[in-house]
């Protein structure tokens, strides 16, 4: 059992405010107050976050701190970017500064030093894609061994994650032909495809999980909604995150929060894509929650249950706005 007494340190120190979103900027359906976000019992704790590197500017060092406090709450385990991890043109070699102003000096926390596995964006690719794979032999946190790969986690003693972290960017037309401003955009997408296929048939009885991480996102209510690369990306992946029982997509591209399950289907879809610059976002068929505001999701796993926070950055502290659950 994981220990609960930094939890309550921490909620004297930050005069923690219970969230609730003003019914008139909320685009969610079901609004709810959050008394407590803990450590899971016989599980596993993580982070989702997106479209952040840019200097610590906007809100980029607020959504920085928050994860480090969210990190001590839930003992964190890891964090997942779901790309655009460098802006405007991603970073041009291990030896780029960005990776010290947007990245090493912005995520201080100890525990945010757990490791962080990372999908590539579009603004990724049109710098060197190959750094940041390459980047992974030089930290200690910063783990993306190829441009898409499997981790397969231990969630107990018995059960087991079966994470993949895709490259959403070559299965887009628009970037294929543009190699010019979208460097080594050029790749075999069936190979990828047949990739994702192979794993997610894994047999494994102890798979109790799965969750895909892609930079763009199948459904949005935001700038993105009715743009035809959505469209594309949910008519190629929808089908095989159904065939193969995929829990969750986490998502960002767009700018803002937004938990989204489209009728009749199983996958939900977290879009977690405030991490610095934020845009207005919006609803869409499905939509349980949509906010553009600076934060990141939570997220907390055992055995038999999904938890999700969506936290909301404030100019001095945090506020949890919302949460859902899967249970199994």
């Amino acid at each position: 059992m994981k220990t609960r007494s930094i939890y309550i340190l921490l909620f004297l120190f930050f005069g923690w405010t219970y969230g609730q979103t003003s019914p008139e900027n909320s685009h969610s359906n079901n609004v709810k107050k959050v008394q407590t976000i803990s450590a899971p019992e016989d599980g596993i704790s993580f982070l989702a976050i997106g479209d952040f590197g840019r200097h610590g500017a906007f809100t980029q060092k607020e959504v920085a701190r928050d994860m480090g406090a969210i990190a001590e709450l839930v003992d964190l385990d890891f964090t997942l970017s779901v790309g655009d991890n460098f802006y405007p043109s991603g970073v041009q070699s291990t030896a780029d500064y960005q990776w010290i102003s947007s990245y090493e000096s912005i995520y201080t926390h100890h525990l945010l030093h757990e490791p962080w596995y990372v999908a590539l964006g579009n603004h990724d690719y049109e710098g060197s894609t190959q750094a940041q794979i390459d980047y992974s032999k030089i930290s200690r946190r910063w783990e993306m061994p190829d441009r898409y790969f499997e981790k397969i986690i231990e969630i107990d003693d018995d059960n087991l994650l079966q994470l993949l972290i895709i490259d959403t960017n070559p299965m887009i037309e628009k970037y294929r032909e543009n190699p010019k401003k979208y460097q080594e955009i050029n790749q075999d997408t069936n190979a990828q495809l047949n990739w994702i296929k192979e794993k997610l048939s894994n047999t494994n009885p102890k798979i109790q999980w799965k969750i895909v991480v892609g930079h763009h996102p199948m459904y949005s209510g935001g700038k993105r909604k009715d743009y035809e690369e959505t469209e594309h990306i949910k008519n190629t992946l929808e089908p095989l995150f159904e065939k193969f029982n995929v829990d969750a997509y986490i998502t960002g591209h767009e700018h803002d929060l937004q938990i989204i399950q489209r009728p009749n289907t199983k996958v939900i879809q977290f879009l977690s894509g405030a991490g610095s610059e934020l845009r207005e976002t919006g609803v869409t068929s499905g939509t349980l929650f949509a906010e553009s505001v600076p934060g990141f999701m939570a997220f907390t796993l055992t055995k038999n249950q999904l938890k999700v926070y969506v936290i909301e950055s404030l100019k001095n502290t945090f506020n949890i706005i919302y949460q859902t659950q899967i249970d199994k």
